[in-house]
């Protein structure tokens, strides 16, 4: 019995801390400006929300307003409960920092809808522009703000001036230069350059990442063996046939 769901908006926040994405929970394909079709005996939405109590939502300045109006009315249906309980009643505890990320294509939780609109107010809303003001609605309704101030990331005092200065725009040259020696940490911590870091394999979720780091290593290894490196192309084949489609051969 699942009490709890814990959900991110990217694939990589999620692959790095074993969640899944709010689109993929939705069973939305992001941008898609088609709603997810729901129907009322939906026995597989209801199981999975029937045990649910908390909903835990990591990176909360990502998040747009269409994902929280979207989640209401999927987990109200799959509740059987009054349209007007928020969240079906399930409880939602948001984390992060609204001024971390801005959100892709839809407007930020901290929206203020109150504000003059530079669109011609004679224009009628579109459903999404509804949703969103519906969101709203719901995120002003939250209860409860606890604020985290201790920092846990990094112990290095300067390190953490550096940051404090960023969020307000008030970093000077010398921030800059500490940017410039990518070093930050205690001094007394041992170096990737040092056994046995130096031979510790890496994890990347990206395979952009995990090729510029082979390559990389094969230049330094051979230049720490005083060999030239040799780039040997891959003749591929197809049923043994020579593949001739130019779009395969350039990828």
């Amino acid at each position: 019995m699942q009490m709890m769901r814990k959900l991110v908006p990217t694939g990589i926040a999620a692959a790095e801390i074993d969640r899944m994405t709010i689109h993929s929970f939705l069973g939305e394909q992001r941008n898609s400006g088609k709603p997810r079709t729901i129907k009322l005996d939906d026995s597989k939405l209801e199981n999975e929300w029937r045990s649910v109590e908390y909903l835990l939502i990591d990176e909360m300045s990502m998040v747009g307003l269409t994902l929280p109006a979207k989640l209401n009315r999927i987990i109200s249906i799959a509740k059987h409960v009054d349209p007007q309980v928020s969240f079906g009643g399930v409880n939602i505890i948001f984390f992060g920092d609204y001024l971390q990320y801005r959100s892709v294509y839809d407007a930020s939780l901290h929206t203020d809808f109150s504000l003059p609109s530079k669109k011609k107010s004679s224009k009628l809303l579109t459903e999404k522009e509804i949703q969103q003001r519906v969101a709203r609605s719901l995120i002003l309704q939250i209860n409860c703000v606890v604020k985290l101030t201790q920092q846990m990331c990094t112990e290095d005092s300067r390190y953490l001036q550096l940051l404090e200065c960023l969020r307000h725009g008030q970093c000077n040259y010398d921030d800059y230069e500490l940017l410039l020696t990518r070093v930050v940490g205690q001094p007394s911590k041992g170096s990737l350059c040092d056994s046995p870091w130096n031979k510790a394999p890496i994890l990347v979720f990206r395979n952009e990442v995990r090729t510029q780091l082979n390559n990389k290593a094969a230049i330094h290894n051979a230049a720490q063996l005083g060999h030239v490196p040799m780039v040997c192309v891959a003749q591929d084949t197809c049923n043994g046939k020579p593949i001739k489609d130019p779009i395969l051969i350039k990828k």
